[in-house]
């Protein structure tokens, strides 16, 4: 049966997978869900399944029938084969309580390939199905513009343009976009922050003629495939632990909600989850709405942490649509008055199934420092400053016998500055950075203007 999904705004049409896709952002600004969750299959956890065969178990409901399941298979082995782990996503334990999940064993070296590397090959599948080519425009704190940029580099369907906020981005995090030769991408620095780049995207899709003549994509996060992708790597992490029927606690280090919201979804299916813990830097939007109740941005400031570098969490809207019971005018309103006051706030009900899932707290960046030489001198292991501030985190609200999986979501050569500065070690570079730093860097600079990025996107064809 085919799945279909709605706007989480409630204005605009229901689609099948494959609209949904190349559609990304729902023409009345929000983002798709599906009508209705599969069920995980019975003891998919306690089944020792590869972790291709366990993604194609899990996708296949949501693409059916766009992707036959041959063709699913076909494409998940393609995608993970560019992993450097056989296991893609493998555990460490770190002590009896805390386990690491490493996702970043991908061409970019963080957890955003994860997903990528498969929605790439889906955009390409199904634009040569249709016959057609699509724009794909991104906005980045970090890693979502390289690893999308890697994904779809050298394809024939698709030209993909990333803002990424100028100066706001690790040094290799912006090399691994703008060495990139292929003619199809395209890095772009805009003057301002991460939900800047993310307001430019947004307004671009919101404008329907420039949407149609350049046949927008999008490949953040707000897009659907990228989250149904992310659901497998919780699964997996229960099945490689095989804690039968005992929960697992997840704390994911997160700035703009989609890879821990990934993981809720996985809870509804059926997922034996005893909670999540949210990881903020002192971008600390999300941990302030788990205590208060309120939404309420502040400006945002630069950390070590870049990723997490967010004050406007574009996947919180998809859960808020679930704590307003599907209500989409009633959501679409509620982030009307975030985004034109800086604020809204939760009934007390809202709030109190809020926190009955997650809890959350913040980092700072001495704080993550101190995780990062910790974990060194106990384990002799580097990790990267968004790992730390997870491991941080997991360590301050972990309770007595609850067994937690952390999110290491980047390797520490992406953040070599700040590891060295914690630890007096550089870590070693892993082949996908080979050359890197000898590679010309092209990318344009420009304001944070829309007509100016639009008149961008136009010259690129």
């Amino acid at each position: 049966m085919a799945m279909l999904y709605g706007s989480s705004r409630g204005k605009s049409p229901q689609l099948g997978f494959a609209d949904v896709l190349v559609t990304g952002l729902a023409p009345d600004g929000g983002l798709y869900l599906p009508t209705a969750l599969p069920k995980l299959p019975a003891n998919l956890t306690a089944t020792k399944l590869s972790y291709v065969d366990l993604a194609t178990e899990i996708i296949l409901p949501f693409v059916t029938p766009a992707v036959a399941p041959a063709q699913l298979k076909t494409l998940l082995s393609d995608a993970y084969g560019t992993f450097a782990h056989h296991q893609v996503c493998p555990l460490v334990q770190l002590d009896e309580r805390l386990h690491l999940m490493e996702l970043f064993h991908g061409p970019t070296l963080a957890f955003k390939d994860i997903a990528m590397q498969v929605v790439g090959r889906l955009f390409d599948y199904e634009l040569k199905r249709r016959k057609e080519r699509a724009t794909i425009v991104g906005a980045t704190s970090g890693d979502t513009g390289s690893a999308a940029m890697q994904a779809v580099r050298g394809s024939e369907q698709v030209d993909i343009v990333v803002l990424f906020p100028n100066g706001r981005t690790s040094e290799v995090q912006r090399r691994q976009m703008t060495t990139l030769n292929d003619s199809n991408v395209h890095a772009v620095a805009i003057e301002g922050t991460f939900d800047d780049c993310q307001d430019l995207v947004k307004a671009m899709f919101g404008d329907e003629s420039f949407r149609a003549r350049h046949n927008l994509a999008a490949v953040n996060s707000i897009n659907w495939a990228r989250v149904m992708v992310q659901i497998v790597y919780y699964v997996w992490a229960a099945a490689q632990l095989g804690r039968g029927s005992q929960p697992i606690t997840f704390c994911v280090p997160t700035g703009n909600f989609g890879n821990i919201f990934a993981g809720h979804v996985a809870a509804r299916m059926g997922l034996n989850v005893q909670r999540f813990l949210v990881a903020s830097n002192s971008n600390d939007i999300l941990s302030r709405l788990l205590e208060t109740g309120e939404l309420s941005a502040k400006e945002v400031v630069s950390t070590l942490s870049p990723s997490m570098d967010i004050q406007i969490s574009s996947n919180l809207e998809r859960l808020l649509y679930e704590l307003l019971d599907g209500n989409g005018p009633a959501t679409a309103e509620m982030i009307s008055e975030f985004r034109a006051n800086g604020r809204a706030r939760l009934t007390v009900e809202q709030h109190q199934r809020l926190v009955a899932e997650f809890a959350g707290d913040r980092i700072t960046d001495t704080e993550t420092l101190a995780v990062i030489k910790a974990i060194y001198a106990a384990h002799a292991m580097l990790v990267d400053p968004h790992t730390a501030v997870g491991i941080g985190v997991a360590n301050r609200l972990a309770q007595k016998g609850e067994q937690v999986v952390s999110l290491a979501t980047a390797h520490p050569a992406k953040f070599a500055e700040a590891v060295t500065q914690a630890t007096g070690v550089n870590p070693d570079s892993p082949p996908q950075l080979a050359g890197i730093f000898d590679r010309r860097e092209t990318f344009g600079v420009l304001p944070n203007d829309l007509a100016t990025v639009k008149d961008f996107v136009d010259g690129i064809r």
